[in-house]
């Protein structure tokens, strides 16, 4: 992957998505909500596109959602799954492409034997309180914590 900086999404982005419209019928992603015994929620910031985000990332062909959710979790923020998440909604993500969906999941039975260590694809992985996000939080990951804490209508749309 060609890392550019995180403020900017990388040129590469619409070029895979490009290749991905031709190889695959739709797309499917994951997203964890993962939340502490605080209730803080966890985010994280990537190296090649703006934004704190809630983790994820796609499914692969022959994967579950849930492995690739517990997968993702582990490679970007050393997060371990130790109970069942809980589906928390499908969405369609139109703003990458009209073939693109994200599952969303809460996390709340999880581990993590040790701190986060920076990566060239994750630069931060941190917990925050829900009252107190970091300035960029994206449009679609603050619309699913109203929707998940604060009972606003749930969209069909990330």
């Amino acid at each position: 992957m060609i890392l550019l900086s995180p403020d900017r999404r990388s040129w590469l982005t619409p070029l895979l998505h490009l290749y991905w419209r031709f190889t695959r019928g739709m797309t499917l992603g994951v997203r964890g909500c993962v939340t502490d015994a605080e209730g803080r929620v966890l985010l994280i910031r990537h190296s090649y596109t703006p934004g704190w985000h809630f983790p994820g990332g796609g499914v692969e062909v022959g994967q579950t959602a849930i492995e690739a959710l517990a997968m993702e979790l582990r490679e970007e923020a050393n997060v371990f799954v130790t109970g069942e998440p809980a589906f928390a909604g499908l969405f369609l993500n139109q703003r990458t492409s009209r073939r693109d969906h994200v599952v969303l999941y809460r996390v709340e039975a999880w581990t993590q034997p040790a701190p986060f260590t920076p990566t060239r694809e994750i630069l931060e992985a941190r917990f925050f309180p829900r009252d107190a996000l970091p300035e960029g939080v994206t449009r679609g990951t603050r619309e699913r914590l109203a929707e998940l804490f604060e009972g606003a209508p749930r969209s069909p749309y990330w």
